[in-house]
């Protein structure tokens, strides 16, 4: 089976560059990164020191529920080019093990698909999951923090 990690749409990406409301409707902070630990969610890189980030709310959910988790990410301050959709590992996913679970098609967590797995099996952890037809998508999260990192898909 194939597997494509996904970055955060551009259309929505370019609206909380220009200033757009995040998910709780307030304004993203803008930082300068030291070049560690900022990872783009858009282009999937980090952050290079001495460049403007943001810092916002983000939900990678359609709508809400009781699932729909929302927590911080990061992006370029400026305009980035999207991340090719891939089945090779981000290069932003630097640490040592990340939180992969998975997500029915009602978007919502699928119990017993959850766990902390070393960053070099994702890809093949994500394609034990696909196994299932309860997954409809995987999220791929911090491990420390659990904030949202990249969504994968069946390619």
């Amino acid at each position: 089976m194939s597997i494509q990690f996904k970055a955060l749409p551009t259309e929505a990406v370019r609206a909380l560059q220009q200033g757009g409301p995040d998910a709780y409707g307030r304004t993203p902070e803008q930082r300068i990164s030291d070049g560690d630990g900022v990872p783009c969610r858009h282009c999937m890189k980090n952050v290079a020191a001495g460049q403007g980030y943001l810092i916002l709310a983000y939900r990678p959910f359609p709508e809400l529920q009781p699932y729909a988790e929302t927590g911080p990410i990061f992006l370029h301050a400026q305009e980035c080019e999207r991340a090719a959709e891939a089945d090779a590992l981000p290069e932003m996913l630097e640490s040592s093990d990340y939180i992969v679970r998975g997500y029915g098609k009602d978007d919502r967590i699928v119990y017993g698909s959850g766990a902390v797995i070393p960053t070099g099996d994702i890809a093949a952890r994500a394609e034990t999951l696909f196994e299932r037809d309860d997954i409809a998508y995987i999220h791929v999260r911090s491990a420390r923090n659990n904030c949202y990192q990249c969504r994968i898909e069946r390619a």
